[in-house]
């Protein structure tokens, strides 16, 4: 019998989500003979034209990771919705928008004027930014647009299932995979990671306090902190409370605290605008100018709180 198609596709990220394939390691082998995998740019020389060619509905599943930046992207997205009966959003770019989507707090402009004329170092007399179209011994090419805003990819296309993480852990990605070859179904919309926040699985959570209160915000490099206690309850800044847990905390193994790459919970319809208002509830001042000092503190609030979810967000951009 034929196997069923498999596509992956690689949008606006870091190739992270790309390694975490390979991570299932030896059960990518059940995979192989199970499917046949049609599209894999980042590992197989398969063109645009090859999907193209196939019969609307045709793959089985697509995962597509990375945020949605560019013209080719968002063309690549839509053509493979259109050939697929179902698309996993993999990982939390493609699910959220990501670290690429913090782009959103400037325009375009501001953003290519950054990379190609002003950042330390750069040499670029002619202030040469990237454009649609360039000429090449006489023949024109046509090449792809920055879009305005960095966008999630249901913002795009219609999203099946999604696996957040920065990576997502292997083992998501697999079930994802297994579950829809084997016909068990998740109900549309599903999201392959746990349903409660980290901080319910969260090693420290004994050391969590009933109510935290912080009186200063400490940054990583400014001290030695406890990496057996709640990080709440040493007066630093963790999003485990507002994050979905499955990372199986790699951060808070690694005496780091939890950065939100999970994404939000499914209750949660705007993930900083919620730690947010639950960070300012317990801090313990009601000084403005202790208050505003503690603001200032913080060097990059918008990158703290929507490091992961800003095009996911209410806000989406930066507004003007």
């Amino acid at each position: 019998m034929e196997k069923p198609k498999l596509a992956l596709y690689w949008c606006s990220g870091c190739g992270g989500c790309e390694e975490s394939v390979i991570d299932i390691g030896l059960d990518i082998l059940k995979v192989i003979e199970l499917v046949d995998i049609v599209f894999w740019p980042v590992a197989m020389d398969t063109k645009y034209s090859d999907i193209e060619a196939m019969d609307d509905g045709a793959i089985a599943v697509s995962l597509i990771n990375g945020s949605i930046r560019m013209d080719e992207q968002e063309h690549m997205a839509r053509l493979l919705r259109k050939k697929s009966k179902i698309i996993i959003a993999h990982g939390t770019c493609a699910c959220y928008g990501g670290i690429a989507g913090l782009a959103n707090f400037f325009s375009r402009e501001e953003c290519l004027d950054r990379v190609f004329k002003e950042v330390p170092g750069i040499n670029n007399p002619h202030e040469i930014v990237p454009g649609t179209g360039s000429d090449l011994d006489g023949s024109k090419l046509e090449l792809t647009r920055f879009n305005d805003i960095v966008k999630p990819l249901d913002q795009v296309i219609d999203v099946d299932y999604y696996i957040p993480g920065c990576p997502p852990e292997p083992k998501y990605i697999l079930e994802s995979i297994m579950s829809i070859l084997e016909g068990r179904l998740q109900k549309k919309g599903w999201v392959y990671a746990e349903r409660r926040a980290l901080c319910a699985e969260c090693s420290r959570r004994e050391t969590k306090p009933e109510t935290a209160h912080i009186h200063e915000i400490k940054r990583l490099h400014e001290w030695e902190w406890d990496k057996n206690k709640c990080f709440l309850a040493q007066d630093m800044i963790c999003l485990g409370p507002s994050t979905r847990g499955g990372c199986l905390e790699r951060c808070i193994r690694a005496n780091m605290p939890c950065r939100g790459c999970y994404g939000p919970t499914g209750n949660v319809k705007d993930m900083g605008g919620k730690f947010l208002s639950a960070f300012a509830s317990i801090i313990e001042t009601n000084d403005e100018k202790e208050l505003e000092r503690m603001a200032e503190s913080m060097i990059d609030m918008g990158g703290l709180f929507y490091r992961y979810t800003l095009p996911s967000s209410i806000i989406k951009k930066k507004m003007k």
